[in-house]
């Protein structure tokens, strides 16, 4: 059977934006954000603030309107209300509704957090552990992998914020440091003088997976770096000043958009299906060892859609949390487990799942006791040794 070809045609309607927008701290980018909730063109704003503490105050500009996402500081609790808000606005863009607006202030706290989620990981390492130890000061290693690991947690995030059902805007810090070469080493002009450049602080792909990047400074009119807009053309090295800046003319005049706009078609690129799948059936947090047995047997079904390879890398984790759930560590994280923490363990998770002990388990607190030799003096023995006949 032929593969088939899978084409459409393109609509040609503006998508709705991810903004991002950065600067000097005082410049208005915050206040850009609570201003733009008082337009009459789009719906609900959602406001998540992220160690900035301005959300509540700036509800007194004139005519603010807007709702402050709770959470508990925690990467994983931020991400579900942003997928929650992302749900949101997928039921207003299909009921007709004005588009729905996310703002995440900021784009820097997030991923400060995630770097020091690296670190802290890091220093628990073994070999960072014992360099600590002997040195507290000690310089300390943070792996590949660990990064690897933060920026996928960002691009979670990112990737959320870029197919918005809506208008979706993350500010920034921005600021003039030292120019760096691929060595570490200060960049310098002929002269010998150190060169500066302007850096976004945040993750550094933060101002290319945005569509359009608007630079506020304190003094100086804002500016329009880059916007991927067929209306709206600023060209390289030319940024575009806007000293009349609005969020609200940004993005229904000069970029066009309306309530016919629609996300941009970005499906997420991944090398496999192994991750998505792991993550879509919650297999890291599951505790339920039947409904991981089950996910074994479903990852192999035909409208799973994966491939030999797929379904064996999908079954090989399973295993491996089941294994953790069946032998975990002691109470103070060392291993291996003996068979009476085993069993102990077996008729725990058991009593959570609210079934009873079968009468032929052992009861690991009623193993049978060995009973120990009794320990007789030299003169117990010689008279045993008189009262027993001698062999022949």
């Amino acid at each position: 059977m032929g593969i088939k070809l899978k084409t459409r045609k393109p609509t040609g309607i503006v998508p709705w934006p991810l903004i991002l927008i950065e600067g000097d701290e005082g410049s208005g980018k915050t206040y850009s954000v609570a201003e733009f909730s008082a337009s009459e063109q789009i719906g609900q704003v959602y406001w998540i603030d992220l160690a900035e503490g301005s959300s509540d105050e700036y509800a007194a500009i004139p005519g603010a309107d807007y709702l402050i996402i709770d959470h508990d500081g925690s990467y994983r609790d931020i991400l579900e209300q942003i997928r929650a808000v992302y749900l949101e606005a997928r039921r207003a863009a299909a009921a007709g509704e004005p588009p729905v607006v996310l703002s995440i202030d900021s784009g820097t706290a997030l991923w400060r957090m995630l770097k020091t989620w690296a670190n802290e990981r890091a220093r628990r390492g073994r070999t960072n552990a014992q360099r600590l130890e002997e040195d507290p000061d000690a310089a300390i290693d943070v792996g590949m992998n660990f990064w690897n690991d933060a920026t996928e947690r960002w691009m979670d995030v990112i990737h959320l914020l870029q197919t918005f059902p809506g208008i979706a805007i993350i500010t920034a810090r921005g600021k003039q440091v030292t120019a760096i070469d691929e060595g570490g080493r200060p960049v310098t002009d002929n002269k010998g003088r150190a060169l500066r450049e302007w850096k976004v602080s945040a993750q550094k792909d933060l101002a290319f997976d945005c569509s359009v990047w608007v630079r506020m400074r304190r003094g100086r009119a804002p500016q329009v770096i880059k916007a991927r807009s067929l209306r709206l053309r600023v060209e390289d090295g030319k940024p575009l000043n806007l000293p009349d800046f609005t969020i609200e003319d940004l993005v229904f005049n000069r970029l066009g958009c309306s309530v016919d706009s629609q996300p941009r078609q970005m499906p997420a690129l991944v090398g496999d299906r192994v991750q998505a799948w792991l993550k879509e059936h919650d297999v890291t947090d599951l505790r339920d060892v039947e409904k991981l047995r089950e996910l074994w047997w479903d990852a192999d079904k035909d409208d799973a859609g994966l491939t030999r390879a797929e379904v064996v890398s999908i079954r090989n984790a399973i295993e491996q949390k089941v294994a953790q759930l069946e032998n975990p560590p002691t109470e103070m994280g060392q291993g291996p487990v003996s068979d009476a923490d085993r069993l102990r363990a077996a008729v725990e998770r058991r009593a959570e799942e609210g079934d009873e002990q079968p009468e032929d388990e052992p009861d690991p607190d009623k193993r049978p006791v060995r009973k120990e030799p009794v320990k007789r003096t030299p003169a117990a023995k010689r008279a045993a040794a008189k009262r027993t006949p001698a062999r022949r």
